[in-house]
């Protein structure tokens, strides 16, 4: 049994404006109080958990989350590692999320804001369990929303508002970041964390999707496509449901462009054939993969062929395969009802499942080849087809490092919130862990340094 010992109790009361200085958002206006506890076990202190909440002004609303940590022996220095590190663009000498074993409360910072600190409040709070995957560097959080909002397997989850406030948040949450703010804010980790853990997840609840065979379709239970941007694939039979089904989302791109992207999860082996009737109908000239076919578990079922194979009446071919240091490109070609098309496949292989990968310079590399063939690609092309295991967390970072690539060449600024949002808009869970986020700060901070290095030759 764990024991429970409320250790801090506080209140913060935060105001201020847009980055703009002009409008108040809803969701600078907050009151966040924060329980912390210290976890009793086997006749010693084994870890903490800090119980944060917060109520927006805005909307009326409460949103809250959780991050625990354990407590090594005290004897003994404790530290924990990101699963990446600074490149050399970045002017610092230390790693950018040197965690310590013991974090402090997370300060939720909108910006510019005021803060006045209130009275303490006092908080009664149930104790829950702790779900923790060994090995993990992955902040934990406690879901106690909708089973909707469960994640696959033990991924830190968000604690969403009602759904419709959430869906309110996701359309307006924005933080507009220059720069020098940008470069300020990816060394934030604690902001960071905050601004990640209070934006919903917009998972979808599995009573949605109440049909007979559906689950042997979907990879894992609880990662399902929301409704209103699933990718509906031509019915092969009358009124037959599950040969339109495929875990696939439209996303918009850079600008609200429709339809840029779809994000799907890997293939299994019983969806292979679904895969490929969606990249023929949807006429995508580009697939990325970041996955290994295996990490511990399946994660993907080999989908291509070595040579030539079949599926729906698809006839897939290889062409040829190239090794590049952190990714190959395979380029099939397609041929179906007398008509032929070039398709490439991206697999990148250097990112480990529920982390980052080791550095940044090789992921915004593949982001730029990926940019460049897609400009080569014929007009008529559709989406670009983005997948991992899940499909939302590491392609999630994907598509939002390129589509913020985009905006930081174009306006000067980034807005990896609002991007986060809307992505999210159109696919639960997308960028899905708080390291994940704040990997994706840092490599859109290390893409600005690139282009002011670039702009001064």
């Amino acid at each position: 049994m764990h024991h429970y010992i409320v250790i801090l109790q506080s209140a913060l009361l935060s105001a201020g404006k847009d980055l703009a200085g002009s409008v108040d958002t809803p969701y600078v206006h907050s009151l966040t109080t924060t329980t912390s506890y210290l976890i009793y076990k086997k006749k010693k202190w084994t870890g903490v958990v800090h119980m944060v909440s917060k109520w927006h002004y805005g909307t009326g609303l409460w949103s809250s989350g959780a991050i625990s940590r354990d407590i090594g022996d005290r004897r003994q220095s404790v530290s924990r590692q990101p699963s990446f590190t600074l490149s050399e663009w970045t002017d610092a000498q230390e790693d950018l999320l040197d965690l310590d074993p013991v974090p402090q409360t997370p300060v939720f910072d909108m910006g510019s804001e005021t803060r006045t600190e209130g009275d303490a409040v006092t908080l009664t709070v149930t104790p829950v369990g702790l779900q923790e995957r060994r090995g993990s560097n992955v902040s934990l959080t406690l879901d106690m929303c909708t089973p909707g909002c469960t994640e696959p397997y033990g991924y830190g989850a968000q604690l969403s508002p009602r759904d419709q406030s959430a869906q309110e948040y996701l359309r307006q949450g924005t933080h507009i970041l220059t720069p020098a703010m940008l470069h300020i804010r990816a060394m934030d980790d604690q902001s960071l964390q905050a601004e990640f853990y209070e934006t919903p997840m917009n998972f979808v609840d599995p009573k949605e999707y109440n049909y007979p065979g559906l689950v042997r379709k979907n990879r894992y239970k609880t990662i399902l496509p929301n409704t209103h941007s699933r990718v509906i694939l031509k019915s092969l039979g009358e009124d037959d449901f599950l040969t339109t089904y495929i875990n696939a989302n439209y996303l918009k791109g850079y600008g609200g462009e429709e339809g840029a992207y779809i994000a799907t999860q890997g293939p299994t082996v019983n969806t292979v054939g679904d895969f490929w009737r969606m990249v023929w109908q949807e006429r995508s000239p580009i697939i990325v993969m970041i996955t290994n076919l295996e990490e511990k578990n399946e994660k993907c079922a080999e989908y291509w062929p070595e040579d030539t194979v079949t599926h729906e009446g698809i006839e897939i071919t290889v062409i040829s395969v190239t090794q590049e240091d952190d990714y190959s490109l395979r380029v099939f070609t397609l041929k179906c009802g007398g008509e032929e098309r070039s398709l490439r496949q991206y697999w990148y292989t250097s990112w480990p499942d529920q982390k980052t990968p080791d550095k940044a310079p090789p992921l915004l590399e593949l982001v730029q080849e990926v940019e460049r063939a897609r400009e080569e690609a014929p007009p008529s092309s559709g989406p670009t087809i983005v997948h991992c295991s899940a499909g939302i967390g590491r392609t999630g970072c994907f598509i939002a490092t390129s589509i913020l690539c985009k905006q930081l060449r174009t306006e000067g600024v980034v807005d990896i919130l609002r991007t986060t949002c809307q992505l999210r808009l159109d696919r639960g869970g997308m960028i899905q862990t708080c390291e994940q986020y704040q990997f994706v700060h840092h490599v859109l901070s290390l893409y600005e340094k690139q282009l002011s290095h670039a702009a001064e030759e």
